[in-house]
């Protein structure tokens, strides 16, 4: 007798079977309760997310000889037929290998006769994304007022692909990604059936490699009890997924922590070695520093030993939380170039070594930062708030000046505090944390119409200026100034902390003028 895979062979035969998708589950077993089924379905989701299970389901639902509760009793001669693959009225096509127009003119056509045994005609469609934009349109009329004797579902991982003629013929039902606790529930009742032994800790490591799909932590169970042991270890799971363990990940993680880039790329060395992936252990790295930060601020951590919470509490205790943000931000970044480099070692060992570099430390606490800013607005919502106007005195030259009176000095107004306050606000608000951070204790001039000094009286750190100048931060920040005012300002940066000190200055400025310096 074959082998049949652990996915296909545990394949859930009723909606009470599925996990992690109650809300559509539901609603599918009322709408066959009530007799309300739909003529044509869009099933949308993940991979491994329960799609194509739900569409089979469905299928020997609607045809089910003894029906009860929405389910369908798996036993009659009907659910038998559709199960084993016999029955001609239940049809499945791949739409990736079956995309061509042709193929859905042999569906057009065959909807126009009765089903031969079955109450439906029902046609499952998977991948359908993967259709042409000449087979869409033959689908079209078909779709949208077939026989009654005809039912379509619809499934994609894809549905931005799909034409809006297409989406809005069928209910839509989102599959979500399925949970930890979900998946690990499934899998214990899969390795009662099989008899595979597993400890609980490899289970949620399944749990946790899986990303919330299914199939993937079936196939990854597999995978595992394929290997001649009496009980799966975390260390199995590891070693056949390709993570490297975590005293890799921990020694690179001091090494950096430490600044130490020897260290740092010895430990490299060692993984490459091993014969790990370079990429899989940059993702388990980027995992571990954040979860040194949320232990550092909850004291909280699933998933790790007493003994490895130990030495994830010692990194906590020797960095600062702005130090684990950036190192994060940083190693993403990394992450990404990786990706589409053809050099990844080069790629891995230099981002590291950046990494190490001591120039990375965030200037100052954000905690801080972020009280600093409550602060301030609370006094500019005060009735009684006058802002700070501070002028810059000019250098006076020795050569010819031109003297110009204008009335046109630099400004600011509760009016400009109150606009530079929202678009602060906007950055939080649309996620542009770095961003936001860097400017949450600065204050607005009005140099003129088109142009406004941004001061930092704390300074302008060098972290907080690379975030400034970064193409991509400048087009953002421009973008948001414009929502609120309306105008494509010009900003300029004012860090008046380390600003020089003059001195023998002129009172001129005192006059209201302008010196416009004339070589």
């Amino acid at each position: 007798m074959s082998y049949t895979a652990l996915y296909r062979n545990f394949r859930p035969l009723k909606f009470s079977e599925m996990v992690g998708q109650e809300h559509i589950t539901r609603t599918l077993k009322n709408q066959l309760i009530s007799d309300r089924v739909g003529h044509a379905y869009l099933f949308n989701g993940g991979r491994g997310t329960g799609k194509t299970t739900s569409a089979k389901i469905l299928a020997r639902a609607v045809n089910c000889l003894n029906m009860k509760d929405g389910e369908p009793c798996n036993e009659c001669e009907i659910c038998k037929e559709i199960l084993n693959g016999s029955l001609t009225d239940v049809v499945e096509m791949d739409a990736a290998s079956n995309n061509s127009v042709e193929d859905i003119r042999l569906i057009r056509d065959e909807v126009n006769f009765l089903p031969t045994k079955a109450k439906y005609r029902v046609y499952i469609i998977d991948e359908a994304h993967m259709l042409s934009t000449s087979a869409f349109n033959a689908l079209l009329k078909t779709l949208e007022e077939p026989p009654e004797h005809v039912k379509f579902i619809l499934a994609t991982t894809e549905p931005q692909k799909l034409p809006t003629t297409i989406l809005s013929r069928c209910q839509r039902f989102d599959f979500k990604k399925i949970s930890e606790e979900d998946i690990i529930k499934r899998l214990k009742i899969i390795c009662k059936e099989a008899n595979i032994k597993i400890e609980e800790s490899a289970l949620k490591i399944i749990a946790i490699l899986s990303e919330g799909h299914m199939r993937d932590a079936i196939s990854i169970l597999e995978r595992c009890s394929q290997e001649n042991s009496e009980n799966i270890t975390v260390e199995k799971v590891k070693d056949l997924v390709g993570l490297p363990s975590l005293e890799f990940i921990n020694k690179l993680a001091n090494g950096i922590l430490e600044y130490d880039t020897v260290k740092s790329l010895k430990v490299i060395d060692e993984v490459i070695n091993d014969g790990k992936d370079l990429y899989n252990y940059l993702w388990e790295v980027i995992k571990y520093f954040k979860d040194i930060l949320v232990y550092k601020a909850t004291n909280d951590l699933k998933l790790y030993s007493e003994s490895e919470i130990e030495e994830i509490k010692k990194l906590a205790d020797i960095a600062e939380k702005d130090r684990l943000l950036d190192i994060i931000y940083q190693l993403s970044e990394l992450e990404n170039d990786i990706k589409w480099s053809s050099q990844k070692t080069i790629m891995f060992q230099t981002g590291i070594i950046k990494v190490c570099r001591k120039s990375n430390i965030i200037g100052s606490d954000i905690e801080k930062r972020l009280q600093i800013l409550e602060n301030k607005l609370e006094n500019i919502n005060s009735e009684n708030y006058v802002p700070e106007v501070k002028i810059e005195k000019p250098i006076i030259s020795e050569k010819r000046v031109e003297v110009k009176k204008e009335n046109n000095t630099s400004t600011v107004t509760g009016k400009t505090q109150e606009m530079w306050k929202k678009v602060i606000d906007n950055l939080k608000r649309n996620g542009k944390i770095r961003l936001y951070t860097a400017l949450i204790n600065t204050k607005i001039n009005e140099i003129n119409d088109l142009v406004w000094e941004v001061e930092f009286p704390n300074g302008l750190t060098s972290f907080n200026q690379r975030i400034l100048e970064d193409v991509n931060n400048k087009n953002e920040l421009i973008k948001e100034v414009f929502k609120v005012t309306g105008k494509e300002m010009h900003l300029k940066y004012k860090d008046t902390k380390n600003a020089p000190k003059l001195e023998n200055t002129s009172s001129i400025n005192d006059l209201g003028i302008d010196i416009n310096i004339i070589d």
